[in-house]
């Protein structure tokens, strides 16, 4: 064969110009986003971090998902039919599920991980108690027989946030007993990409293309999850203005989190949008150790709602935008509808009030016990709550360490059950979204279920009984009656202490469309102009 030299020139140049449109065809296929933290765990049910349960969304589904309104509606579920006597429901599987490795999703599958999920999650602890068996006559039939109504299991197996009931593989179950999950396989739009997974660097997922999408559209956790990018990279950026920077000249597509003050670099050029992500908002709290001095003491805690002030916090978090909080005197949040701010006088009436402080802080019993504050340094919007914190505490005469770390280590030290001599701690801060705390069953924050429960475990019986009377209360009146109740006992023990609302903003690029709400960021239905 006859090759002349111009068709070798000919044929490199078009080696040398193959190589950066095949990379900018793969740039326009994959979505890169930039979490707020890092990714620490895998497992979503193990774990309540906000980062988690986004984590979990992209690589698992659920069998019923929520819209705008928290409605429950069938996601994994093709629907269900519940007995006369209100003890049976049979819930039947979508044709042509299948996880991530080849095999079909089955209702054994379903039963074992909710069956996990339940011992776990503070909802489904409950759910628990009415549950008498599952059964599984076939393999896309889930029967659960109960010990007595549970008009909200929908609800239950639908919550969008904190620990949802995700649905994974039985052998995956099994083999993690007590523990965390080793294997992340599931079923959802968007496969975890294990071999490439670099910590404090790079989290990828690649599109399962396996993946049966509902017809409905898609809102909040529910309808049709269609992934139209073919990869998506979660980049862990530290710095927050460096990441701002990468957003502005579109070397990243998506921040999910954009720090307030840093708004005016992103918009520079007209290319980036930022908007509310969550039109219910997030609730900032901070969480007491209730296991350890010197915080087991309820008299300190409600001390502390006293001299501290929701607009310090609020105006921090948010850059003092008037219109990007709000205060919330109350032990759940003022956005659902419905709360009454019924803490209104016992917020901060000690403020500026030293003489009276000193005194009050005398007839709590406080002894000079040092109160550890646990304080993510590299989480924007939390960082700068524990300096707050430690400043009003130690204006009122308290011994105060204000522990700086990374998130990661916070989750890990809060699971310290020891005293603070020991390693342990006293409090730290931390965001829920407010639909996740939104009734007395889902709000973590103020639940009695001590050992068993969220980090600080605060233990009441009283209070573990008065949730479960709502739950089964079926006459409004005494709905609301019980919700007082609770809401009542919550302010007296103060489990947790609410430090207002804000509402966070999300910023990405202008080409992407189909951005939804919700409490985190879905990769679903988003794609480039």
């Amino acid at each position: 064969m006859n090759i002349r030299r111009r068709d070798i020139l000919a044929f490199g140049t078009a080696v040398s110009l193959s190589a950066p449109a095949i990379a900018q065809d793969m740039r326009a296929r994959t979505l890169r986003f930039v979490p707020s933290t890092d990714l620490v765990s895998l497992d979503p049910v193990l774990s309540t971090a906000l980062v988690a349960v986004q984590h979990g969304f992209h690589v698992f589904d659920t069998l019923y998902g929520v819209d705008g309104r928290m409605q429950a509606k069938p996601q994994m579920a093709e629907g269900h039919q519940v007995s006369a006597d209100g003890l049976t429901w049979t819930i039947r599987l979508r044709d042509g599920l299948q996880f991530h490795d080849g095999e079909p999703v089955r209702s054994r599958d379903c039963a074992a991980s909710i069956e996990r999920w339940a011992k776990r999650d503070t909802f489904g602890r409950v759910y628990q108690t009415a549950v008498a068996a599952y059964e599984t006559p076939d393999d896309r039939t889930l029967v659960i027989r109960l010990k007595r109504p549970f008009p909200r299991l929908a609800d239950a197996l639908a919550k969008p946030h904190s620990q949802p009931a995700f649905i994974m593989p039985e052998r995956i179950v099994r083999a993690a007993g007590d523990g965390a999950i080793t294997e992340v396989t599931g079923s959802g739009p968007y496969r975890f990409l294990a071999s490439e997974w670099s910590s404090g660097n790079l989290i990828a997922y690649g599109r399962f293309d396996g993946y049966k999408p509902r017809s409905e559209a898609p809102e909040w956790t529910s309808g049709a999850k269609v992934a139209h990018f073919e990869r998506v990279e979660w980049r862990v950026i530290a710095d927050k203005a460096t990441a701002v920077a990468a957003l502005a000249q579109g070397e990243v597509d998506w921040m999910e989190a954009m720090p307030a003050d840093l708004e005016p670099i992103a918009l520079r050029g007209g290319r980036v949008t930022i908007e509310n992500a969550d039109p219910l908002g997030s609730s900032v709290v901070m969480r007491f150790n209730h296991l350890v001095p010197p915080f087991d003491n309820p008299a300190l805690r409600r001390f502390v709602m006293r001299i501290v002030t929701q607009t310090d916090y609020l105006a921090t978090v948010t850059g003092g935008k008037p219109d990007a909080w709000r205060e919330c005197q109350a032990m759940f949040p003022c956005t659902i509808p419905g709360i009454e701010e019924i803490g209104r006088g016992k917020f901060g009436d000690l403020v500026g009030k030293t003489a009276d402080m000193r005194a009050a802080l005398q007839a709590t019993g406080y002894n000079g016990e040092k109160v550890v504050i646990l304080n993510p340094a590299d989480n924007a919007t939390l960082a700068p709550l524990g300096p707050i914190t430690a400043q009003a505490m130690r204006d009122a005469g308290m011994n105060v360490e204000l522990a700086d770390m990374d998130w990661g280590t916070l989750l890990q030290r809060r699971n310290n059950r020891t005293p603070t001599a020991s390693g342990g701690w006293s409090l730290y801060h931390t965001t829920w979204p407010s639909i996740a705390i939104a009734n007395p069953v889902l709000n973590t924050t103020i639940r009695g279920e001590g050992a068993t429960g969220w980090p600080g475990w605060f233990e009441s019986a009283e209070m573990e009984r008065l949730t479960a009377a709502w739950l089964d209360a079926t006459a409004e009146a005494d709905q609301q009656r019980l919700f007082g109740e609770i809401h009542a006992l919550a302010l007296r023990e103060v489990p947790t202490l609410p430090l207002g609302i804000y509402f966070p903003k999300t910023a990405y690029r202008k080409e992407l469309t189909g951005v939804l709400g919700g409490s985190v960021r879905y990769p679903w239905n988003v794609r480039r102009a």
